[in-house]
């Protein structure tokens, strides 16, 4: 038990203020299917805050509008992003959309769950009427004819689409820095990366520009910005949601993933999000269960809520090489885990340091494949030239940066006649034994957990030209890809830097398509955490109520 060991330092200056409510608070009644059904008195308290329900209760009982709760984010939008340059893209039709929504309300039709929630979407996902350009020059102007299934999904639940948010090109990257438009910086510090490749979604919803945001995780590029911008970051398993409309890296482990403020905003919107898709032949089939249903008031539960429940923390997270700092945060999160009547132990993954050399070479291998069809001729910018071999080579050579070409020769190594046994097959042979040691594990385990990154964000230009260094920055996530399995990162305390801490990221892992444990056991973690701020500098001195 890890009640027995001594307590690590905590950083305790840094959590003493009580959590900043962005929106009054409401109930979380089960969304059987997503229906429109009112909700109503709160239940919900503490830091779970779930601004979803929270607009829709606004919303129907009339006490703000739409456009009004529009006009508040894009002002808070307006005012940051000159600093943080999270988007891309900002559509220009979100007042028109909340204005009809309005319209809607007041003639008493039924509205969608995620009425006049505003949602940020990563700009390597397809957005109908809006740029899509995967953060690279070779996409520039683009705009797709058709909204990939998640986005379709959210707007037919009501939401808006704000806008695009920067990203590494194509999510090749760590900290963002890798788009070919700008470099987004991190809401608790502008010196500071906000992690990537989604690193402007985790940004956007950190910095309050949207409710929530969609992201894509190949090998952690939601779970580890999200540690770094102090949000909740959701990767689903492999098959859960449609990937029809995200732009291919590595077709064998992308998944979209969630961003929100609360554990339950991130459940919710995956909620909306999954299912299966006929577009997309990898999407499961399963039935998705009713995720909100995990989300229970503090009030309600007893003094150990989570009794019983078996959480192994894998010691190859703690080893050398992770920061002290968050090696701390990481033990004190297992503590309270512990007051809530867990029983955590230490478990071995021997194969875990594997992941990193298999990984690299599956998404390489994978994105030299994919990228093929950015030749100027069937998709991206076009160079002119007299020879079609210079058109290719012209087209690819100026519309992509350096990582993204880094990778594909790195790939087409790999996949080349003499090298792919060596490589390839090897690579997904250690695939197999890391699925397998998962596995195992959680048939141990109710839940996994370990730090989300080595280290609280770095600051910006530190590993741009490090490319290795980097790189060991994903050996906390490309293990969970790797296995297909589900991934919750919360925020659960503080590192020294900025001027207000850096905040750090729990990972929790669960057994395939158990997004509910997860969900339940990090609702609860949330909830009883106690006066930890997760509100960056930038806008902690509001007094917006939304």
């Amino acid at each position: 038990m890890l009640s027995t060991l001594q307590p690590p330092r905590s950083l305790s200056h840094l959590c003493n203020k009580p959590t900043t409510l962005f929106l009054r608070h409401t109930s979380l009644k089960p969304l059987s299917s997503l229906s429109s059904q009112p909700v109503t008195d709160s239940t919900l308290t503490g830091q779970s805050q779930s601004q979803i329900l929270s607009t829709r209760d606004s919303l129907l009982s009339r006490q703000i509008t739409a456009a009004q709760l529009a006009e508040s984010f894009l002002t808070r939008l307006r005012r940051t992003e000159p600093h943080l340059r999270s988007f891309l893209h900002v559509s220009d039709t979100v007042l028109a959309q909340a204005r009809e929504l309005d319209e809607k309300i007041q003639r008493n039709e039924e509205v969608g769950p995620l009425a006049g929630v505003l949602v940020a979407v990563k700009d390597n996902i397809c957005t109908a009427e809006m740029p899509s350009t995967a953060g690279s020059r070779v996409l520039e102007d683009y705009t797709p004819p058709y909204d990939a299934t998640a986005v379709r999904k959210i707007k037919e639940l009501g939401g808006i689409v704000v806008g695009k948010t920067n990203l590494d090109e194509f999510g090749m990257g760590g900290t963002t820095e890798g788009s070919a438009f700008q470099v987004t910086a991190n809401p608790w510090d502008m010196t500071r990366v906000p992690g990537g490749s989604s690193g402007g979604s985790a940004a956007a919803v950190s910095a309050r520009q949207s409710m929530v945001s969609l992201g894509s995780d190949t090998g952690g590029s939601v779970r580890q910005p999200a540690s770094f911008c102090g949000v909740v970051g959701l990767k689903p398993t492999y098959g859960r949601v449609s990937r029809f409309g995200l732009m291919a890296y590595a077709s064998s482990l992308d998944v979209i993933g969630c961003f929100g403020t609360s554990v339950a905003d991130a459940g919710i919107l995956l909620h909306a999000i999954s299912g299966h898709d006929r577009l997309d032949a990898t999407s499961s089939k399963r039935e998705v269960p009713d995720l909100a249903s995990q989300f229970v008031s503090i009030s309600l539960l007893e003094s150990k809520p989570l009794k019983g429940l078996k959480v192994g923390l894998i010691h190859e997270t703690l080893d050398d090489g992770v920061d002290i700092g968050v090696t701390s945060a990481i033990r004190t999160a297992a503590l309270h885990l512990e007051e809530l009547g867990c029983s955590v132990t230490e478990v071995s993954l021997p194969s875990f340091s594997l992941g990193l050399p298999a990984y690299y070479v599956i998404a390489s291998s994978e994105s030299s494949s994919n990228l093929s069809r950015y030749d100027g001729l069937r998709y991206g910018n076009q160079v002119a030239s007299d020879e079609l071999n210079s058109q290719y080579m012209d087209s690819r050579a100026k519309g992509f940066g350096s990582e993204v070409k880094r990778r594909i020769l790195t790939g087409t190594y790999a996949l080349s006649a003499g090298y792919y046994d060596a490589y390839y097959k090897r690579a997904q042979q250690v695939r197999t034994i890391i699925r397998k040691s998962f596995k195992a594990a959680l048939d141990e385990h109710d839940i996994l957990i370990s730090p989300a990154a080595p280290s609280a964000a770095y600051r910006i230009g530190e590993k741009k030209n490090d490319p290795l260094a980097m790189y060991a920055g994903d050996i906390m996530t490309v293990n969970v890809n790797l296995a297909g399995l589900p991934a919750l990162v919360l925020p659960c305390g503080f590192v020294e830097g900025g001027s207000a801490g850096l905040p750090v990221g729990l990972q929790m892992i669960g057994a395939a398509f158990d997004e509910e444990k997860l969900l339940r056991v990090g609702h609860i973690f949330e909830q009883t955490l106690q006066n930890c701020r997760f509100v960056p500098p930038l806008i902690a001195d509001e007094d917006a109520p939304f």
